[in-house]
């Protein structure tokens, strides 16, 4: 999950999703309440606990973070050394993710294709919109952290491009590289509150209105891979507070056009096999989840 929420366009949520843990984590964040304090208060830390499901909990989030603090060097090598490659695996997750997830979808009902669609066209417009250039104040950054760990936490959108849409995914990965204090807790203090005030909600809609909310889920899954196409052609950049081009708008290319746009080498059949092996990972862990809930239930 901390892999992939460091690139823009790729939800957490949806490796989350993937590998069985999605609803136990959306379950587990809304026990975090003033009730399970007063659990403490009256029956100790341990009744807590057990109560919020600590130790998944701390188990999940330990991940993440370590992935996040270990990865953002190589990542942000990767994405400026081999962004085709890294576009092109993601793209065969993210595909593959979209296929799972609407598998059991009953889309004879008129009610799952509108909102599969409402989900298309919203994360394929979130995809057109012009990035602002939001001051990085730890203010600014609190309320940008507590939009973007609400997008990470919903399958096909991602945090990460949230971020870019705010202008500020560069300077947070550089506070992440320079380990700045200020912005890193004023980030993590706007994550926590997000987190904590928007599992409710989609645990409540889960719980409700189970596969109208995947439906919708699902049509942002396949709205981003618009998002995520390898061969893009820039048409406006930006520079940015650092003095780093940005570009703000692109277009979706066929790899031959990208070579004639561009100059660049396509690397189409690496860039395809990379995209297959993102594929098939998708399907493994969903058999390897599957595999390791049996044993459990044994």
């Amino acid at each position: 999950m901390g892999a992939a929420d460091i690139v823009p366009g790729v939800s957490g949520g949806t490796v989350a999703f993937i590998t069985g843990v999605y609803e136990e984590l959306l379950d587990s964040l809304k026990k975090m309440t003033p009730a399970s304090l007063a659990i403490w208060f009256r029956e100790g830390f341990g009744a807590f606990w057990r109560h919020i499901n600590g130790f998944f909990l701390m188990s999940l989030f330990c991940g993440i973070l370590l992935s996040i603090l270990s990865l953002a060097n190589v990542v942000t090598w990767l994405l400026a050394e081999h962004p085709l490659l890294v576009w092109g695996f993601f793209y065969g997750m993210v595909l593959a993710s979209t296929i799972y997830i609407a598998k059991p979808l009953p889309f004879r009902n008129p009610l799952i294709v509108f909102l599969f669609v409402v989900g298309v066209v919203f994360a394929t417009g979130v995809s057109m919109i012009r990035p602002a250039e939001l001051p990085g104040e730890w203010w600014v950054v609190f309320l940008a952290g507590s939009i973007a760990i609400c997008a990470m936490l919903l399958p096909g959108t991602s945090g990460s491009f949230m971020l870019i849409l705010m202008g500020l995914y560069g300077f947070i990965l550089q506070s992440l590289v320079e380990f700045n204090l200020v912005i890193l807790i004023s980030f993590a203090a706007g994550c926590a509150t997000g987190l904590l005030m928007f599992s409710h909600l989609l645990s409540w809609l889960l719980r409700n209105y189970h596969d109208v909310t995947l439906a919708l889920m699902t049509g942002f899954l396949l709205g981003s891979l618009s998002i995520i196409w390898p061969w893009k052609h820039v048409l406006e950049m930006v520079v940015d507070r650092h003095g780093k081009q940005i570009p703000v708008q692109q277009e979706n290319v066929l790899p031959d056009q990208f070579l004639a746009l561009t100059g660049t080498d396509p690397q189409t059949l690496p860039v395809l096999g990379v995209a297959l092996f993102g594929f098939i990972l998708v399907f493994a862990l969903e058999y390897g989840a599957n595999v390791y809930r049996r044993k459990l239930q044994k």
